[in-house]
């Protein structure tokens, strides 16, 4: 399959991640002489990976496309991780992942609406293509924000992240969290370069955020997996929150994010105090919202 990336895409990452890379962290002997460029040379990464300077130099300039055993090598070479090969192999085309004929938006499958109905104990939140959110729990609107009070067109996780100052105070870590925010999106950049939706929204935080084009130029990529996070809540204090990620079969651009906390705890505490915080102030889940609107 060929690849829809523009063809300059797969070269820059391949030149920023052997940037990076020593020829110590590699194995290679140092020879002690300037270096005209930073990390490993183009005849270096040929030499590691058993194939000619023209043949890599021409994958990086985008004149060529590679098999995948040689992707595989170059991945090794320069110690990509998992979310990293599969980047390159995506930007390589070898995926069998093809662009939405339809850019409308989704809806959040019935499935997943149901799992958030009967999580009242648990912040939980749908995101579709983008980090579009696309349905919520109460209790996750009482942790990050409001949902119901952001325009549909603009219920996006990362530009709520750099946008929203409530949420760069909410996260003891915020630059931690935006930078795998603009990982995960450059991740889905691969999968739908034609994505109209997300060109314009890589163009607006760009233009808005010098921070965010300064990390989406670095190339970094991460899927959406599990991790943990520290939040400064403005109501409950600091919260330790374990977060992880469910994928829907019935609709793989669709992900259920749920934020727990291990029993008796101090932050499962602290959520069951939100919970009736957000009872207190008529916080709304999605499911409502769309209730109030249908016909």
């Amino acid at each position: 399959m060929t690849s829809n990336v523009p063809l300059n895409e797969l070269g820059e990452f391949l030149k920023k991640r052997r940037s990076e890379l020593s020829p110590r962290a590699v194995g290679l002997p140092e020879t002690g002489g300037p270096r005209r460029v930073a990390g490993l040379r183009r005849e270096e990464v040929a030499q590691l990976a058993s194939i000619s300077t023209d043949y890599y130099t021409r994958l990086e300039q985008g004149r060529m496309q590679a098999s995948a055993p040689v992707l595989d090598t170059i991945a090794r070479v320069l110690h990509l991780d998992d979310d990293e090969r599969g980047y390159l192999f995506q930007l390589a085309g070898k995926t069998t992942t093809r662009t939405p004929r339809r850019h409308g938006r989704q809806k959040v499958q019935p499935q997943l609406q149901r799992v958030l109905d009967d999580l009242t104990a648990t912040p939980a939140i749908v995101q579709g293509r983008r980090g579009d959110i696309l349905a919520w729990n109460a209790l996750a609107a009482a942790l990050v924000t409001d949902f119901s009070r952001i325009p549909e067109k603009h219920r996006n996780y990362p530009r709520l992240i750099f946008t929203d100052p409530a949420l760069r105070s909410l996260y003891a870590d915020w630059e931690g969290s935006a930078r795998i925010a603009v990982a995960q999106v450059r991740m889905e950049a691969a999968k739908y370069p034609e994505d109209p939706r997300l060109i314009e929204l890589v163009g607006e935080l760009s233009t808005r955020d010098k921070q965010f084009a300064k990390w989406w130029g670095d190339h970094r990529v991460a899927a959406r997996t599990v991790g943990t996070k520290t939040l400064n809540h403005p109501v409950v204090g600091e919260l330790v929150l374990d977060w992880d990620t469910l994928t829907a079969n019935t609709d793989p651009d669709q992900h259920l994010t749920v934020w727990t906390a291990a029993s008796g705890s101090p932050t499962h505490e602290r959520l069951r105090i939100l919970a009736s915080w957000a009872t207190e102030q008529n916080l709304s889940p999605s499911s409502s919202l769309a209730r109030s609107v249908a016909p």
